[in-house]
């Protein structure tokens, strides 16, 4: 599914140490990834069989969701926690349109910049979505996004890692900057906290070693905390992405009702 954008030399990205985006693109397929990414990877597949599943539908619902936005008339993107920029992110799929891409992770914005570089339509700039105001004033923001037009803004894979005060933060950072029109597309994941297996328990202590310690929250809580964004569409991913209902089976749920929704706010 995920491919480099132009063919380059990527062993100046190569790290002894897993990368969370480089681990990300070995589960969809890619190959911008080494060995510590692929044995961390593998990892997380023998505790949670279904997270190869799961992420590759993530993925289409942005391909689908960013088709879906363009059709409506958004030629303007601002993804935020953007991982890797390979050919079936946002600008592969529409080449057209203006996307500014994100990332707190200083190798991933580097690959960014070096496959990204002479295209005018997009930026990959550094920046940590929890000082979201520097991203918004950045010169990438101001090359590339036209306050006088509706923003299409993606808050993908990021939830998880942040506080309900931070999530609220950037909510609300987001819609007073945000031209009227603008819509969000996120996803989230949710688990059932009366339930708990071994596998999962290891599968959160792997990020909480790492001081990304994963946070699931009910649906209801995270629409509440994206208040005043108003939801237009929320729907398990599968559904979203017109799956059958047997797409996701019991053991895709991992013992604790594991469930990934998308989603889609407007201003």
């Amino acid at each position: 599914m995920s491919s480099d954008m132009i063919d380059i030399d990527i062993s100046e990205f190569e790290t002894p140490y897993p990368n969370a985006a480089r681990i990300y693109d070995y589960t969809l397929g890619g190959s911008i990834n080494f060995e510590p990414d692929r044995m961390a990877a593998e990892g997380m597949f023998k505790l949670l069989p279904s997270t190869r599943k799961w992420v590759g539908m993530l993925r289409s619902f942005i391909q689908e969701a960013a088709q879906s936005l363009h059709d409506e008339g958004y030629h303007q993107f601002l993804d935020l926690a953007s991982g890797l920029p390979t050919q079936d992110h946002i600008h592969g799929v529409l080449p057209e349109a203006r996307v500014v891409y994100n990332d707190i992770d200083p190798l991933t914005v580097s690959y960014g910049q070096k496959v990204l570089a002479g295209n005018p339509n997009v930026r990959y700039m550094a920046g940590d979505v929890r000082d979201l105001d520097a991203i918004l004033s950045s010169t990438a923001v101001e090359e590339l996004i036209n306050l006088d037009e509706k923003v299409a803004i993606g808050f993908n894979g990021i939830n998880v890692f942040l506080t309900p005060e931070e999530i609220q933060h950037i909510a609300q950072t987001l819609y007073d900057w945000a031209p009227a029109g603008t819509k969000l597309f996120l996803n989230y994941e949710t688990r059932n906290p009366d339930k708990t297996t071994p596998e999962f328990e290891q599968f959160l202590g792997m990020f909480a070693a790492t001081g990304s310690p994963m946070h699931l929250h009910s649906l209801e809580q995270n629409l509440e905390w994206m208040k005043p964004w108003q939801v237009e569409k929320v729907a398990p991913v599968h559904e979203y992405l017109g799956l059958p209902a047997d797409h996701i089976t019991e053991a895709d749920r991992e013992g604790v009702d594991l469930m990934f929704y998308a989603a889609v706010m407007t201003k």
